[in-house]
Formats: C-alpha cells, structure tokens, sequence
C-alpha cells in the first residue's frame, strides 16, 4: 500500500459480516465523495462482484452498479470501489508504475453472456471466444470491427464472436436506428447485412428513421419499415444489451473480451490465426 495514492478522497467506513461495506455505508460515501448534487437521489448500489487483484492484494475490488434517480429519470450507472479494512476510495493510482486501476479491472464475464442470440458469426464450440460491444458509427469500431469479422469468417472453427450493441446515441444518434437494422438483419439471417452497417455513409447525427432506412435500401439493397425495427422485441432486446454493458461497466466501444480476459489492444485473437 505504501506506493499508492488514493486519487480521491478515502472515508472511513464500516464493514459487514462478509467483509465488505454495508449498504447504508456505500451510499453514505457516494453522497458524501462521488454525487454531491442534492438533486440526484441515490436509491441503492449493488455490489456486482468483489475480488482481490494480485496487483492490489490489501485491497478488495468492488464493482458496484448505482441507481439514481435525476429528473424524473431513473439510471443505471457503474461504479468501481476499492476497500480495505475500514477504508474506501474510488481511485487507486501507482506512481511507480502510472497505473490507474480503475480504468485497467473490469468484472469477470458472466458466463450466459455466450448465448446462442449473440452468437453472430463462427462456431459455437470454438476454442476461442470473442465477446464485443460495439457501434456501427463508432470510428474506433469502424476500424477495429471489420478485422475481427474477416478473422472470425475465414477462421470459424477457432473463434466464436458474440456481438453485443451498444450504440453511443449522444455521439452517434444515427446508430439508435442502424442497431435495430442490425438485431433485424441478424435474425432473418442475413448476417453480411448486419455487418455493412459499419460502411454506410451517412450523417451521425441523423434521427430521421425514414431517411436513414431509405439510405441503407439505398446503398445496400436492404429494404426495412420502420415497423419491423421498432417492435416489442427489437428493442427489448436492445435494451437488454445496453443493461449488459452496464453490468460489464463497458462505457466505450469498441470493448473486445478474448476468452473471458479484456482485451485493451483488440488484437490478442491475432496470435490465434494460423499464417
């Protein structure tokens, strides 16, 4: 501990019986040092996993997600804790080694994450599994995603990728209406269709669904109504996966997860490609 520096400030805090912060204490400390406007109501925390991190080892890790309520809104928002004894603080920083460990620990994967509806290209029983949550407009993903797509489709017997679709509607408003186009085309089958979603030329800060379906008839042949994207189903399965990602505490995309491991450079399937 002696050569790390707590960014924020570290409360004193009580523990339970299993050792880790109550409840009542969790939101006592998020008052007091993470949401301090009075107009936001915290309405509970959940801790979604705790563990020790060899790197950390008198630290416990808590990924916790909060409930909030602004504005009539309710929200879920992700949270990482660092406890140790009767002490918490939402940063820990290593000089030594310039290391921001709340940017570098993510939760372990769950493991229903790797279902048969996410499962949009490879084999299922492939030894290697790639998890990503991703937006067509996004370009990092723009430049990432299609290399994962060519590795998976000429390799799919080593790899399974399981797309998740988180799209950044602040950033990208367009991309609200191409992940429903998405979830659609994936199953009717239509598998190339979903992926060309990260070629079409468009504004990003277009929300007229009418143009943005005729645009992708146009460019792509793809003939949608508005209709068959906005069903019950569609975005109840958009939503399910934008609860996941927040699960995961995935806030940026491209996020690419090899074999249940986040992997920061989105490369580490490389040296699984046989030359």
């Amino acid at each position: 501990m002696s050569k790390l520096l707590s960014a924020t400030l570290i409360a004193t805090i009580t523990l339970s019986a299993n050792n880790l912060p109550t409840q009542k204490d969790l939101i006592k400390f998020i008052k007091r040092s993470v949401i301090t406007n009075p107009r936001v109501k915290i309405k509970k925390i959940d801790i979604v996993e705790s563990r020790v991190d060899k790197r950390i080892p008198d630290w416990t890790v808590l990924f916790t997600t909060m409930n909030i309520s602004f504005q009539n809104k309710d929200i879920n928002a992700p949270l990482v804790l660092f406890a140790n004894d009767h002490l918490i603080t939402t940063e820990l920083y290593d000089y030594k080694t310039k290391t921001t460990y709340s940017k570098i620990l993510k939760p372990t994967l769950p493991e229903d994450i790797y279902n048969d509806a996410h499962l949009l290209m490879g084999n299922k029983d492939a030894k290697h599994k790639i998890v990503v949550f991703s937006d067509p407009q996004c370009p990092f993903c723009q430049d990432v995603m299609p290399d994962i797509f060519k590795a998976v489709q000429e390799h799919p017997d080593t790899f399974a990728l399981y797309y998740y679709h988180l799209p950044l509607k602040r950033l990208h408003p367009v991309s609200a209406t191409l992940t429903k186009v998405m979830h659609v085309a994936q199953n009717e089958g239509k598998i190339d269709m979903a992926t060309k979603m990260y070629q079409l030329k468009i504004n990003i800060r277009e929300t007229n669904e009418d143009k943005i379906l005729k645009e992708i008839e146009k460019q792509f042949g793809y003939k949608l109504t508005k209709e068959q994207i906005n069903t019950k189903e569609v975005k109840d399965a958009l939503k399910a996966d934008e609860d996941k990602a927040a699960r995961m505490m995935v806030g940026g995309t491209p996020t690419v997860y090899l074999d249940g491991e986040w992997d920061k450079l989105r490369d580490g399937y490389e040296k699984y490609i046989t030359k």
